[in-house]
């Protein structure tokens, strides 16, 4: 059995948190992929079961709080008895910008309080899906920041997100997370944006500005001076009236 654990708080209260994305994108994988049983308690968690391409999966939301995720996670591993191998875990980073995302299998808990219970219950070699929120800029800000609903204008990256990882997800329960990243690479990437008026085409040259009277130009010319300077007249060379210019002029004859 695969394990896709999303990390959150359970309540009401608690739903439309920054904390919360990892249950956001289990539950989006429940309401996306047909097939799941629906929610029931169990593991100290929500679970239901269902199937990801080739691969029998058990999605998990722990009812115990953040910083006890790992007391179901755990339970849930022993009675499938699966690896740590087999358990995928999604939640919040702060150090990664709004809508990225990054895949790792291992490492430390990097300051996560969820990430530190599952270690301390199961070992640290499961895989993980970082969601970047973003960062307050103040860590003595995080615990507001990370516990407070997300903007409405944040429904343009993040809801666009959670659908795609729904999407793939069978490549996740399969363990196939380059290929994973891939493809939310690619459906995420922003779109080219058209030319518009007043947006130069790429490859163009900016319109010269315009200088004001009196001004010199790049060659350091007065262009008041320019404006005076006429081509002189092509005067006629041959003829009747050509003879009298030269008498007017006081030329003479070649």
């Amino acid at each position: 059995m695969r394990l896709i654990v999303g990390l959150g708080n359970p309540g009401g209260k608690y739903a439309g948190n920054r904390h919360n994305i990892g249950f956001m994108a289990v539950d989006e994988i429940h309401r996306r992929r047909p097939g799941f049983s629906p929610w029931r308690s169990r593991f100290q968690a929500q679970v239901s079961e269902g199937r990801l391409g080739s691969e029998k999966v058990l999605l998990l939301k722990p009812n115990t709080f953040m910083n006890e995720s790992g007391r179901a996670v755990g339970e849930a591993l022993r009675f499938y008895k699966s690896v740590p191998e087999d358990v995928l875990v999604i939640y919040d980073e702060l150090d990664l910008p709004p809508s990225k995302f990054r895949m790792k299998t291992g490492g430390g808990h990097g300051g996560h309080n969820g990430l530190r219970s599952i270690s301390a219950h199961i070992g640290p070699d499961y895989r993980r899906l970082r969601l970047g929120i973003g960062h307050p800029g103040d860590k003595r800000l995080v615990s507001n920041y990370v516990l407070s609903d997300f903007a409405k204008a944040d429904a343009k990256w993040r809801d666009p997100l959670l659908a795609e990882i729904a999407a793939n997800a069978d490549l996740l329960a399969e363990g196939k997370d380059s290929q994973f990243a891939n493809k939310l690479t690619l459906a995420l990437r922003p779109e080219p944006q058209p030319d518009g008026p007043g947006r130069e085409k790429e490859g163009s040259a900016a319109e010269p500005a315009r200088s004001s009277p009196g001004r010199s130009d790049s060659k350091g010319r007065s262009h008041i001076r320019q404006a005076r300077k006429k081509p002189a007249p092509e005067l006629p060379k041959s003829g009747p009236m050509a003879e009298m210019l030269k008498k007017l002029l006081g030329g003479g004859s070649d």
